[in-house]
């Protein structure tokens, strides 16, 4: 009886190793090395190839509207203003839904098209990636899950778009914005201080 209960845990010990060898073995993109490249239809029909858009900078912003972290951004209006303003700039900002159907944030092009007309969001794009591929080639885990992406297409930074990692609409206000932080050094030819943080948020739905 010992023996098959040392057995037991022997064997529940092996599983758990493994799967914590394979989460951590879990690949994306690398900070100094080339985004992945994709080709995904945006909310009006219209394809774009990410490679297609190197000499400007781009942000990919994971998104899921029915996920209370990236409602305390649009609610507050902290993720339309980063839109604008860096649009203003020559930024490409890309919304980016990987929610498959059926789940989720899942969204039909109209809809994406209504709802981001209604939150008055002002990406340049929202693209839709229902069946994740690029979602997964980024390791986009959570929404928002946010990436900077430099005019050679080297990935500058990715993670949290704050230090916030509450759903309070009040945390936006003080919060130290990894993004700004970080495209504003871009944008000034400086180096950016913190490259990755730690995302949060609700978990992208595949």
């Amino acid at each position: 009886m010992k023996n098959r209960i040392a057995t037991y845990f022997v064997l529940l010990f092996c599983v758990f190793f493994a799967g914590s060898a394979l989460a951590e073995d879990r690949k994306g993109p690398e900070i100094g090395k080339k985004a992945p490249d994709f080709t995904l239809v945006d909310a009006s029909g219209k394809k774009h190839t990410l490679s297609e858009y190197e000499g400007k900078y781009v942000i990919l912003e994971w998104l899921n509207h029915d996920c209370p972290f990236v409602v305390k951004h649009y609610a507050t209006g902290n993720m339309q203003m980063l839109q604008e303003k860096y649009r203003d700039m020559g930024v490409k900002w890309f919304s980016i839904i990987s929610s498959a159907p059926g789940k989720q944030g899942y969204l039909e092009p109209d809809e994406a098209k209504k709802v981001t007309r209604d939150k008055k969001a002002k990406p340049t794009a929202v693209l839709l990636d229902p069946d994740g591929k690029a979602g997964r080639a980024y390791d986009a885990r959570v929404t928002p899950h946010m990436y900077i992406i430099d005019p050679d297409g080297m990935l500058r930074y990715m993670g949290a778009i704050d230090d916030r990692p509450t759903a309070n609409h009040a945390d936006v206000e003080g919060a130290r914005n990894f993004v700004s932080e970080a495209l504003d050094l871009l944008l000034a030819g400086q180096s950016v201080e913190v490259t990755s943080h730690q995302p949060y948020g609700c978990t992208v739905k595949y």
